[in-house]
């Protein structure tokens, strides 16, 4: 290993590496400390870096330690630093403290990343990290995904140390006098990534000379693997999809003949389980799954997936305030509803309600569905739920989402946008005094 690897790498990784600055993870440990190193040394071809360090406070003055160890080099090599000490606040959990960590960590560099526009996360990941992620995601039924390792560049984070051994980077910081600290927590094997590395990867090696080398050959060869599967998938998943502007529409029973493999490879992008994909294609009509990101509903002979975020999740929105009161002193008022609320892709439709004003109780509001809605639908006899009145119209569940009702003060509905107007409040020949309701473009 030489400044020249490192160079190579990067140029591998991004174009024109030397035109970025850098935002670099260092810990203190032989990994982050040769990779700082080795970015110090390549300043003299222009690039330019930060330094970030989290002091989790967990192992007293061994955790000061490593800190004052990251900061002297930064101060030394003029860098600029950045420092995170956890405190109370942040509540440590009882479990899943390396999660934890994590997110904490992670939160904190793109927090830097933010604030001093540096594109580009650069951590230590070795090539003994890939083999005992290997291992981890082996354990999980992960796919091809899982089995092709750390990327080297995921999300504008870049590993450029993947292909050195965890020895090679040690005879590195040895030849070149490099400062470093070992954390002695990692000699412990309450972890599974930690029982890995001191029982497994060991055994592993002894087995094969060439060990390491051939499981970067192999790791080379799942990625160009999964790169060609990916091509495949995508194919297939265009073929059975369609597109709103807000969600996507997947054919429930074209998928559903396709392998546990396929279907896997193309709702894992959504964020589903291999254990939740038997039950969405179980699931009755109606029914709603969700993932970190996403909402999947099954409707009918459709998945129709859309992120939680948007404007089709669940998530419950306000009432809006649509006339407080009518001026008597007029007529006819009209109201045009087209800036006010969305038109829906499926329902897109324009209409024109006729009301008796003085029959009317304001204000009047716009609101969802609620359970238990009726109304007495224009052109009908009786009432008729609002639920069954969706179904008769063959609505989506996300249509059913995006429709607005239209209520008077004591939360009568007057009308379901864009659809139906209730007769009870409509125009007739004995009416003076008129407000119009309009969706018109």
């Amino acid at each position: 290993m030489k400044k020249t690897d490192l160079k190579k790498a990067l140029e591998n990784l991004v174009h024109f590496p030397e035109n970025h600055i850098y935002l670099l993870a260092v810990s203190g440990g032989v990994d982050s400390m040769v990779l700082a190193y080795l970015f110090n040394e390549l300043r003299t071809s222009g690039y330019e870096f930060q330094i970030a360090h989290i002091n989790y406070h967990l192992r007293g003055e061994d955790s000061n330690l490593d800190q004052k160890l990251v900061s002297d080099f930064c101060e030394k090599n003029h860098i600029k630093f950045h420092l995170y000490e956890v405190s109370e606040k942040d509540q440590q959990p009882e479990n899943s403290i390396q999660l934890w960590a994590r997110e904490l960590r992670y939160h904190f560099f793109r927090q830097i990343q933010q604030k001093e526009n540096l594109e580009f996360l650069v951590t230590a990941h070795h090539l003994n990290d890939q083999l005992e992620t290997f291992i981890i995601n082996l354990s999980k039924a992960s796919g091809i995904t899982g089995l092709s390792g750390i990327p080297s560049n995921e999300n504008k984070i870049l590993r450029p140390l993947l292909n050195f051994t965890k020895e090679e980077i040690y005879e590195f910081a040895k030849e070149n006098n490099i400062a470093y600290r070992e954390d002695v927590s990692n000699k412990k094997s309450d972890y599974l990534r930690n029982k890995i590395r001191l029982e497994i990867t060991p055994k592993l090696v002894e087995t094969n000379d060439h060990f390491l080398e051939n499981f970067k050959k192999s790791i080379s060869y799942l990625n160009q693997a999964k790169d060609f599967v990916q091509e495949q998938i995508s194919e297939i998943e265009d073929s059975l999809t369609t597109f709103n502007n807000d969600h996507k529409i997947v054919s429930k029973d074209k998928l559903n003949l396709q392998s546990d493999f396929v279907k896997f490879e193309i709702l894992k992008k959504y964020g589903f389980s291999p254990e939740e994909i038997p039950k969405i294609f179980k699931a009755e009509n109606g029914s709603s799954f969700f993932s970190k990101d996403h909402q999947l509903i099954v409707n009918y002979s459709q998945l129709m997936i859309t992120p939680k975020s948007g404007p089709d999740s669940l998530e419950e929105e306000k009432e809006i305030l649509l006339m407080e009161k009518f001026d008597f002193t007029e007529n006819q008022i009209s109201i045009n509803l087209e800036n006010t609320i969305e038109s829906i892709e499926e329902i897109d439709k324009n209409f024109e309600w006729d009301f008796n004003a003085e029959k009317l109780k304001f204000p009047l509001r716009l609101r969802r569905q609620q359970d238990g809605d009726e109304f007495f639908p224009a052109g009908f006899s009786g009432k008729k739920k609002v639920s069954k009145f969706f179904r008769d119209e063959k609505l989506s569940i996300l249509a059913r989402q995006k429709i607005w009702v239209l209520v008077d003060r004591e939360n009568s509905i007057l009308g379901i946008i864009p659809l139906r107007q209730d007769r009870r409040n409509a125009k007739d020949e004995n009416t003076n005094k008129i407000l119009k309701i309009i969706n018109e473009k």
